[in-house]
């Protein structure tokens, strides 16, 4: 991977000289009023051995591997794989030694989403503008290029250890980025194509700092109010949140923002917390046009799925209304549902897909609605309090 055009990092009194205005002759003067997104590039995962994350991706949730990069490719540090299904991306890299940052990372937050990637048309404009608005610069823009064209990237820092990267490829037409060969692995098991994007990224956030990280989005990205959730929506008689969901203006992104409320337990986002370290990437939420086959396929490879109380079935139809499907057959399932005005979303959590209590997905169908199953938040938290109660975290 060659690498041009990269000016210093910026250091205290640059990014000072910008936030009042004083630009700098390669920054331009037009910072857009939103940091306009045209997708989610990718969602890059720390892990402590990625070669065996890539085939549980692969084999249990039906992944296709398309790219990698490490050694064989010339990078001498990390090991990195893409794994892809319809157009989510997720890149699963793992440190080659002790003393990178990736391996610190690890240690402390166990795997995790390192960084999320947004393709953006102009990575020095998204960059300019985010500096200006208070973001801290984690990479100033850098042009990276190889025999398939060439890409900018640059980024800034997040909640916790996350960190955000602007990706510009236009002029790039190889299988993702310069430094990485071409793959076609796909699972023996699970065909790809049931997932087809990334709905929501679910954030979890220290007490009190929700409404930090709202004003953040807002200042830095352009990202709008969509839904807030009180202690009073999202609770049971043991423990409770409060969440505020964050979009930019077309809805490519949403993040809802949790933070732990007070109960008689520890919350499942104290528990987050406790165990991730900090605050981090709690769920992602994937999107299926056929979660009953996307779920009966998962199930069957091996996913664990958490698992509501049997008698939230009793009455559904009459608190949801009519329904395409079977309600036994999401009985079986343990398939949740919700009703907005626009109409239903069905959608289910998997168990946390590592030792730790942190990282887990979410497969999701939108029928319409475009709320977040705010009726099955409390049937959700009473099944997520007896995983704490088998964990001893009461």
């Amino acid at each position: 991977m060659k690498q041009i055009e990269t000016p210093p990092l910026l250091d205290k009194e640059t990014q000072e000289s910008l936030r009042k205005g004083l630009f700098l002759p390669h920054y331009k003067l037009d910072i857009p009023e939103i940091i306009p997104i045209e997708r989610i590039h990718h969602v890059e995962i720390w892990a402590g051995n990625a070669y065996q994350s890539a085939f549980y991706y692969k084999e249990s949730f039906g992944f296709k591997e398309t790219a990698y990069a490490g050694p064989e490719t010339g990078v001498r540090d990390r090991a990195s794989h893409v794994m892809e299904q319809g157009d989510v991306r997720l890149v699963l890299t793992t440190a080659l030694g002790p003393d990178s940052p990736i391996s610190r990372h690890h240690l402390e937050h166990g795997d995790g989403v390192s960084m999320v990637a947004y393709q953006v048309p102009d990575a020095r404009a998204a960059f300019e503008a985010a500096v200006v608005r208070g973001g801290e610069p984690e990479l100033e823009p850098t042009t990276y290029k190889d025999d398939n064209g060439e890409v900018v990237i640059a980024g800034i820092k997040g909640f916790g250890d996350t960190v955000y990267r602007f990706i510009e490829c236009s002029k790039y037409h190889g299988v993702f980025l310069p430094g990485y060969e071409q793959r076609d692995e796909v699972s023996r098991i699970t065909p790809p194509g049931d997932l087809i994007y990334i709905d929501h990224m679910v954030t979890n956030v220290e007490d009190r700092m929700m409404d930090r990280w709202v004003e953040w989005y807002n200042k830095i990205f352009g990202f709008e109010l969509l839904a807030h959730f009180d202690d009073k929506d999202i609770s049971t008689e043991h423990s409770a949140l409060r969440s505020k969901v964050m979009t930019n203006p077309d809805g490519v992104v949403k993040i809802p923002i949790n933070e732990p409320a007070d109960g008689l337990m520890i919350s499942q986002i104290q528990e987050y917390i406790d165990y991730y370290k900090t605050a981090g990437v709690q769920h992602l939420a994937l999107a299926t046009d056929d979660i009953i086959t996307t779920v009966e396929r998962m199930k069957e490879t091996g996913v664990e799925f958490l698992r509501v109380p049997d008698n939230y079935y009793d009455n559904l139809i009459s608190r949801v209304g009519n329904i395409d499907e079977e309600v036994e057959v999401l009985r079986r399932l343990g398939i949740l549902v919700d009703r907005d005005d626009r109409g239903y979303l069905l959608q289910l959590f998997t168990k946390p897909v590592e030792d730790r209590p942190t990282l887990f997905f979410e497969i999701i169908q939108r029928k319409g609605s475009l709320s977040f199953g705010k009726g099955n938040f409390k049937a959700l938290f009473v099944s997520i309090e007896e995983e704490q109660r088998r964990r001893g975290n009461v």
